[in-house]
């Protein structure tokens, strides 16, 4: 079983970057119904949750880690929120490290917290998402005697 005291600020190393283009707000405003996205100046500037697409790839650490057996078909995205510094323009482009920050295990049952730090690969912070991951573990199958 997981020590979920071993797992609390456990982090992986950051995505590769990603390019936040001009044409991806739009497609992204556009799956929001946002026919105007925001601008400053003459960059577009990125609807807030548009953090969650680099946050979600960055989320792939915790499926790959063999450590966890944490298993995405078993997941259920509970919480999402968001804390910026900065808002996503057209033109970033950014990295996402994860970090484990809250683990609680209940049963079969794990809550996971997990917070993705996005900043620009200069190292400037842009947001930080955090989500509440709900994992629900398989039920240990009896032993034939």
């Amino acid at each position: 079983m997981l020590n979920p005291a071993d797992l609390i600020g456990r982090t992986w190393p950051a995505t590769p970057p990603y390019e936040v283009s001009r044409e991806k707000i739009a497609e992204f405003a556009r799956a929001l119904a946002d026919p105007n996205p925001a601008y400053q100046g003459d960059r577009a500037v990125a609807p807030p949750t548009f953090a969650a697409v680099i946050a979600n790839q960055a989320w792939q650490v915790l499926f790959d880690d063999p450590g966890l057996d944490v298993e995405l078909k078993r997941v259920i995205h509970a919480d999402q929120q968001f804390e910026w510094t900065r808002p996503i323009r057209a033109g970033d482009v950014l990295v996402a490290a994860t970090e484990i920050e809250d683990f609680r295990a209940r049963g079969t049952t794990d809550f996971i917290t997990l917070a993705v730090h996005l900043s620009t690969t200069q190292g400037e912070a842009v947001a930080v998402s955090r989500s509440t991951l709900i994992h629900n573990r398989p039920t240990p199958q009896a032993v034939a005697a």
